[in-house]
């Protein structure tokens, strides 16, 4: 009997009916597709992109040298280079970031104990090669310039939370 209704659904091609009944409900439904450039998806305070370093109002780096953010990473994605200036501060004179290796987890920023690295919103990037990926500490602190208000706003929501 199984046989007998395998052989009848195989010649009346059931399958390809379920298929078609199932794409003529959907056919006339609204379109939930995105059109990427045009319209964007709506994205959490908490999204995870685009490194960017911060600066003081006065307009003086945050980063104070600790390297915690080098320790935690997990993908050793972070160098820093440190000095002592003279008013006996340290400072960092090399952070660079190579977004290649780098996986997005976000213990750099929660290890900073300045606020001084964050991920931004931005996920619009893009390198053709390899070294235009590797983010050095002038690139991280245009990226915080850029868009210090949108980091800032997103900052203080996360507070909100906290």
């Amino acid at each position: 009997m199984n046989s007998l209704t395998n052989y009848i659904k195989s010649f009346t091609l059931w399958e390809l009916l379920k298929g078609m009944a199932l794409t003529g409900r959907y056919m006339f439904r609204r379109s939930i597709t995105v059109h990427f450039p045009e319209e964007k998806t709506p994205q959490s305070y908490r999204f995870r992109g685009l490194h960017a370093q911060r600066r003081y109002p006065n307009g003086e780096e945050r980063c104070i040298g600790c390297k915690l953010c080098e320790a935690v990473c997990p993908a050793l994605a972070i160098k820093i280079e440190t000095e002592e200036r003279d008013d006996g501060t340290r400072r960092t004179t090399r952070y660079d970031i190579d977004l290649v290796k780098c996986i997005f987890c976000g213990f750099c920023e929660e290890a900073c104990p300045v606020d001084a690295i964050v991920e931004t919103r931005i996920y619009e990037y893009h390198g053709e090669s390899r070294h235009e990926l590797y983010y050095t500490k002038e690139m991280l602190l245009a990226v915080g310039d850029k868009y210090e208000a949108q980091i800032a706003k997103d900052r203080a929501a996360d507070a909100k939370f906290r």
